[in-house]
């Protein structure tokens, strides 16, 4: 017994240390925070090493470390195609979007709105859609990191939830985005190596790969773990995971916050290359778990058990930052993010006006507090991660995925088809969810949802007017909005695309 309560304060020691660290970082950066812009987007200054850590450390969160994990725990090799989907969906974000950064938008909502001749209805509907998916991304990151402060320290869940969302909450309302970008960089690196050593030690402990593919099913070590899922169901959690990236707002974020298009675009196509290269990790270590302690009863816990239970104390400290690293560089980024949609959107589409430039900061602060409130609430009403963060995207951002390539792509395209899009896959998605047969032959509603989304937005574009309001004039109206939070946003015309002169 007391070498257990030994074993917990080391983890809990390892933790704060970490907090402590993340909170220094917060304070130190504080300092720039002058304008709402600084405060939400880092001024606009992020650079290519800035871009790649956090982005990097935002995508091997909380699905790809104890969800992965999880999933490898059950079935094998399948836990590779959340790290190559999310690799896809990063290479597709760069190659179709990077050049939103041209255009000054500060919001998802923003730019979706710009792609439907700057309608408010397109703009404000994808703001609450945007924002309850944000708290969604929230919940699950705080319920990932608490199950990991829960098993490693002995602290009752409940209170882990909190202390998580009071751990990043704590340097992410001091330092801003800024904040985010720099303590992800951190979080990133401890992350990456302390993920590396666990999948090597695990892959050693358990006697190499024979040993894993030996005491594995059959099914759970064929390619991809493709016969452990079925060949529909493991392209559908392929697809999920890139529609997550292609439509979660924070990595957007990530392009309007870079000092120009080139350099979101080197940062993605780097992020990619490493989060592919990174997929093999969770399937090795998932499987090492299945061998050294099958039947486990909850196998988000693989990681953790490995962390405490298989390896040296000193291995389990450091593991329980890395795997804590993931789950807080994922939930900084979701909290900053939807107090944007919040303060930049939703704010102006209830009350008709954007916050005062001089109290943005202040507000800030106090929607931060807010936004992980409700996250607590939401964090509680999950049950595995994996199925928490598939059935939130299937349901919210397939529709909203294709509204915005549509948008983007179709120039008959209408606001009333783009509506219609985001509605029929959240339909689509509800309906799949509610037939047990269907469910069991898709894995999860992606695809139909994405195909119904597809359908339905065309052919309410095909029947309704079309949109007159030309880019320009669009972007026009949208730089006027912005310039009403004096954030540094100039105003511009015809000529809207930033100046490269603008590069740091």
């Amino acid at each position: 017994m007391n070498m257990i309560a030994g074993s917990n304060a080391v983890y809990l020691s390892a933790f704060l240390g970490m907090l402590v660290l993340m909170l220094g970082l917060g304070i130190l950066v504080a300092r720039r925070n002058r304008t709402g812009e600084d405060f939400l987007l880092a001024g606009r200054r992020l650079t290519l090493p800035m871009v790649t850590g956090s982005a990097l450390a935002t995508l091997v969160g909380t699905g790809s470390s104890l969800g992965a994990v999880s999933l490898s725990y059950e079935n094998g090799w399948a836990g590779a195609l959340y790290g190559l989907g999310g690799a896809v969906g990063i290479f597709l974000l760069l190659w179709l979007f990077a050049d939103a950064r041209d255009h000054g938008f500060m919001t998802f909502p923003e730019e979706m709105s710009f792609y439907y001749g700057a309608n408010r209805v397109i703009k404000g509907t994808v703001a609450v859609v945007l924002f309850l998916a944000t708290i969604g991304w929230l919940g699950a990151h705080i319920l990932g990191g608490a199950l990991y402060l829960s098993y490693l320290t002995g602290m009752d869940m409940a209170l882990a939830k909190i202390v998580v969302a009071l751990g990043f909450g704590l340097y992410t309302v001091i330092g801003g985005y800024l904040a985010v970008v720099v303590t992800d960089m951190v979080q990133g690196t401890i992350l990456f190596f302390g993920f590396t050593i666990l999948a090597v030690l695990a892959l050693v402990k358990v006697g190499g790969f024979g040993a894993i593919n030996a005491g594995a099913p059959a099914e759970a070590t064929s390619f991809l773990g493709v016969e452990a899922l079925g060949i529909v169901p493991a392209i559908s959690l392929a697809v999920v995971i890139a529609v997550g990236v292609l439509a979660t707002p924070s990595h957007r974020q990530r392009i309007y916050s870079a000092n120009s298009t080139r350099t979101a675009r080197r940062s993605f196509a780097l992020v990619g290359v490493l989060f592919a290269v990174f997929a093999i990790a969770p399937p090795i270590v998932g499987l090492s778990a299945q061998a050294l302690r099958p039947g486990m009863e909850n196998p988000d816990l693989a990681f953790p058990h490995l962390a405490t239970e298989v390896f040296p104390l000193w291995v389990g400290a450091l593991l329980l930052v890395a795997g804590l690293s993931a789950t807080m560089s994922s939930g900084d980024s979701e909290a900053i993010t939807g107090v944007t949609i919040f303060l930049r959107d939703i704010s102006h589409l209830v009350t008709g006006k954007l916050p005062k430039a001089e109290n943005m900061v202040v507000h800030s602060r106090i929607a931060l507090v807010a936004v992980l409130s409700l996250a607590l609430v939401g964090a509680l009403l999950a049950e595995t991660i994996i199925d928490y963060i598939t059935t939130m995207i299937s349901t919210v951002l397939t529709g909203l995925l294709v509204a915005v390539l549509l948008g983007k792509f179709w120039r008959r395209t209408t606001w009333q088809g783009g509506l219609g899009a985001i509605i029929g896959g959240a339909v689509a998605a509800t309906a799949v969810n509610l037939s047990g047969r269907l469910t069991e032959f898709w894995g999860n509603p992606a695809i139909p949802s994405l195909a119904v989304a597809l359908v339905v937005g065309i052919l309410v574009s095909l029947v309704t007017p079309r949109t007159r309001i030309s880019d320009a004039e669009a972007l026009r109206l949208l730089a006027a909005e912005r310039a009403e939070l004096d954030v540094g946003t100039r105003l511009r015309g015809e000529d809207s695309t930033a100046p490269e002169e603008r590069e740091i």
